[in-house]
């Protein structure tokens, strides 16, 4: 069938439905929704089979639902309605949540039901949630649909009066707001992770109104209620009743008529505020069940070594490369036979933080040492000759973070990870070794990649020849298969011999010219103030679109 998308952003989601959708045989068009215009001038140019809108913050006209199917992703259970479902999920504390695929009709949420899917919701973020359980549920409940769309026999099912919580209102700041002065650890965090990407939690902070992003529970350093305690990683750490929260990001509220505002490291935030704030460091090497969150960590298994990481949104700053940088060294110097390089579950990489880069005072020059922090990072996994490494996906990677990725000698990807491998989208050449590794896994297929700036979900990519092994298991069995994987690699006699073969293949390989030619274009489009990514990147982080780039630099209307 030909399949119209309608999405009110190209998100995680819109990314997947579409790629899995190709794997199963359907040519797909997407179409980003601003308003009600470009909804009949798609439909009408695409004449599609079926309309399916995996995320929808508006609604479609009854002109086009009246005549053409539609079928709308709603991240809830049969029954639940309104914009803040899985808001409203993760603030009651549920463990069992679902998705459902229903018609557009005239009532919000209302329409019958084509398929609904359950999923376990496990106590993270929603943002986490939403790429990872809801997203695999999503998945298969829009596969379902299509399925019994396509066969002409099934008849949807009417949603009755009593199915479940009905339609909920939306989830205002009024019902996020933290009372530091009598919430517990417990409470702050859930109100964080119920707001986490979006919108945040409204607080005031340093005579400062912030939108509070991300929250993780700190068992061990406790003070005056609503006191910042201690910095770690680019977060803070603030303590409750009963202890503290760590809040990697803030957002500063928006001033009337002023510019729009972005999520920045907690610590750069507020920068120059925090000079009797003490750093308190944590453990790299895990020696027993730390309960204590740092963005990094390292631990060790059955001649295994296994350096994970987490970034927020996947975005890794300069100093962040450099942090990770130092870790894999240390990882170096351990005396293992196999490496794994992520893990853990969640976004793997997706490349320079290009937030901290527009925050910067020359986001030229923040680019360029962002750019040399990640291609340093890639060359060290690049040139490891006396180990194997394992590049470990849980979750969705994009431009450098695949390059990162693409350094190791093996890629394991969790099943429903979606893959970027490009960077035209914001007017970049690319750096990270990219013309060396990528040729080197896909062949000719290097170019089209590059060039069609397209996701690429894990079957097409196993398919392709950029990843190695493809898991299909949940988010939180990610880290146990790739553990029991990695350690009986490190076991087989034949991992010697491989080392022993890839030490003598990279002694005849001279990396030097790929990263000067990569990065003499990138120093061109840095160091240009008029260059199209500096308007591509000011929009993407401010959520604005551009106001005037090169054609070929807009999001694609994917096609096929």
């Amino acid at each position: 069938m030909h399949i119209l998308l309608l999405a009110s952003a190209f998100n995680s989601l819109t990314q997947r439905v579409r790629a899995e959708l190709r794997d199963h045989g359907h040519s797909v068009a997407v179409q980003l929704v601003h308003e009600d215009g470009p909804v009949r001038e798609a439909v009408h140019r695409e004449s599609p089979d079926l309309v399916v809108a995996p995320y929808l913050t508006t609604a479609i006209p009854k002109d086009v639902w009246s005549v053409h199917t539609c079928l709308i992703v709603h991240p809830g259970p049969v029954g639940d309605r309104g914009p803040s479902s899985l808001d409203w999920a993760v603030h009651e504390g549920a463990d069992r949540w679902g998705v459902t695929v229903l018609q557009a009709n005239a009532e919000m949420d209302a329409g019958d039901v084509w398929a609904s899917v359950s999923c376990l919701l496990p106590p993270v973020g929603k943002s986490d949630l939403y790429r990872n359980e809801v997203s695999d549920a999503a998945v298969k409940a829009v596969l379902l649909a299509v399925g019994r769309f396509a066969s002409g026999t099934y008849t949807p099912k009417p949603q009755t009066s009593d199915a479940g919580e009905g339609c909920r209102p939306l989830f205002r700041q009024s019902l996020r707001r933290i009372d530091w002065q009598s919430d517990s650890t417990a409470t702050v965090v859930r109100k964080l992770r119920t707001a986490d990407s979006q919108p945040g939690v409204l607080d005031e902070l340093l005579g400062g109104e912030w939108f509070l992003h991300g929250g993780h529970p700190e068992p061990r350093l406790s003070g005056r209620p609503g006191e910042l305690v201690a910095t770690r990683d680019g977060a803070i750490c603030r303590a409750t009743t009963d202890g503290a929260v760590w809040i990697p990001e803030l957002r500063p509220r928006r001033a009337p008529g002023g510019p729009a505002t972005f999520k920045l490291p907690a610590t750069t935030a507020l920068a120059g505020r925090l000079s009797a704030v003490p750093e308190q460091p944590a453990p790299l090497h895990r020696t027993g069940h730390e309960d204590t969150w740092s963005e990094i960590g390292y631990r060790e298994e059955a001649g295994t070594g296994f350096l994970s990481f987490s970034f927020r949104g996947g975005a890794m700053s300069t100093e962040q490369c450099q942090r990770l940088l130092s870790a894999y060294r240390f990882a170096c110097s351990r005396p293992t036979s196999v490496l794994v390089l992520g893990g853990g579950r969640d976004f793997f990489s997706n490349g320079i933080h290009l937030n901290v880069i527009e925050a910067a005072a020359d986001p030229g020059a923040e680019s360029w040492a962002n750019i040399n922090a990640m291609d340093d990072l890639v060359e060290a996994v690049l040139t490891t000759t006396d180990r194997l490494v394992v590049s470990a996906l849980a979750g969705n990677a994009a431009a450098g973070g695949v390059m990162l990725a693409l350094a190791a000698d093996e890629v394991w990807c969790r099943a429903g990870a979606v893959l970027n491998p490009h960077y035209r989208l914001m007017g970049l050449y690319g750096s990270e070794y990219w013309t060396y590794t990528l040729p080197r896994r896909v062949g000719a297929a290097a170019g089209r990649l590059m060039q069609d700036a397209l996701p690429v979900s894990s079957v097409a990519a196993q398919r392709l020849g950029l990843i190695d092994r493809r898991i299909d298991c949940a988010p939180r069995s990610f880290d146990a298969e790739v553990g029991a994987l990695a350690t009986r690699l490190a076991a087989l006699p034949a991992t010697q011999s491989r080392i022993n073969v890839k030490k003598a293949e990279r002694d005849r390989v001279d990396l030097a010219p790929y990263r000067e030619a990569e990065l003499a274009r990138m120093h061109r489009i840095f160091a240009d103030p008029h260059h199209p990514y500096h308007g591509l990147r000011r929009a993407f982080v401010r959520k604005e679109r551009p106001a005037s780039v090169a054609a070929d630099q807009h999001p694609p209307r994917p096609r096929g």
